[in-house]
């Protein structure tokens, strides 16, 4: 009978003492003191948890197309703001502000202001 409970004890133990890995850290992934500015078309709006996304065909530095897949906030905090699953639809025009990825090669980058000019909506 002891030593169920001191297996328990152990395995408690190491499972607390592992680093809890739910949610990364953005900086680890995004250049957060940097700003990029696209404008562009959405190709895709991607309402989801734990993050939505937003990919808009852009122009790079080189006016070459690019699809820029920008991440976003949750479900439950668009929906706080009046925002839903239809509100933005691919041909929309909107311009974001976003953090580039640390990798120059990975087109994700994290969106830190949004705006749409044709009815003047900004997040």
């Amino acid at each position: 009978m002891m030593r169920w409970w001191i297996a328990s004890i152990l395995c408690a133990a190491v499972m607390l003492s592992a680093p809890l890995q739910g949610h990364h850290n953005f900086a680890d992934i995004y250049l957060e003191a940097d700003t990029i500015d696209i404008e562009g078309e959405v190709v895709e709006f991607d309402y989801r948890n734990p993050h939505s996304w937003i990919h808009i065909e852009a122009r790079d530095a080189f006016g070459a197309p690019k699809i820029y897949s920008g991440e976003w906030a949750s479900v439950s905090r668009l929906e706080r703001d009046g925002n839903t699953k239809d509100f933005f639809k691919p041909g929309d025009r909107p311009r974001m502000w976003a953090s580039p990825n640390r990798n120059p090669n990975d087109n994700r980058v994290r969106i830190k202001r949004l705006e749409r000019r044709r009815d003047k909506w900004k997040w």
